[in-house]
């Protein structure tokens, strides 16, 4: 009961969510507990339609990505019964090793399994010089063409306390960063709702 009151009045003052939101978890917290990745895309989806059931200005969460950190990904990773089960409230981009894969239906979801954002830009430079880009010709806007994720996110939420990773290092310059000391398996409803509460008084102060 004490929890509903606060997950109501921390819902009671957000009226704007981030758009794009990305999770940063490791291999071990997912494997932990595995199920704990549906329950989080369901919150942040019930908390998107009460915002926009409050604003109908806002846009309400469009995309979620979700890298999870390992060395070295497994062709069938143990716990990717419960990533295809997402499917049933999501639209799956699955990208580990060389193998990319897109099911379901609903909300982008965007799982990356040990997946390196320095890899991922070096690979983007080998095209480019495959396709024969001159170096004068490379800008910003060529290089994110030959980029894997064309994803940027508005927050990079980093659970487990610990340091971040490199996963769309390019891509999330300018994204807002949260760093929470519970665990992927010990996240509740209401830290999503205090990291939606701060970026929104980070926007507000223009990122101050």
């Amino acid at each position: 009961m004490i929890y509903q009151i606060y997950e109501w009045h921390l819902l009671r003052d957000i009226d704007s969510i981030p758009q794009v939101i990305c999770f940063m978890i490791s291999g071990i917290e997912m494997e932990n507990n595995p199920s704990k990745m549906r329950r989080v895309i369901e919150w942040c989806l019930e908390i998107s339609d009460n915002i926009q059931k409050k604003n109908q200005e806002c846009p309400g969460i469009k995309e979620i990505i979700i890298h999870i950190n390992t060395g070295s990904p497994e062709k069938n990773p143990p716990y990717m019964s419960e990533i295809r089960n997402i499917s049933t409230i999501a639209t799956v981009h699955l990208h580990y090793g060389d193998h990319s894969e897109v099911f379901g239906n609903g909300v982008p979801v965007i799982i990356a399994i040990g997946k390196s954002g320095r890899e991922e830009i070096a690979d983007a430079i080998q095209a480019m010089a495959s396709d024969n880009i001159l170096p004068e010709h490379v800008t910003n806007e060529v290089l994110e063409k030959y980029l894997t994720f064309s994803h940027t996110p508005d927050c990079v939420i980093k659970t487990g306390g610990a340091h971040l990773v490199d996963f769309l290092i390019w891509q999330s310059v300018y994204s807002e960063l949260f760093f929470l000391d519970l665990n992927w398996e010990k996240i509740r409803k209401i830290d999503l709702l205090r990291a939606f509460r701060d970026f929104q008084a980070r926007n507000r102060r223009f990122g101050a």
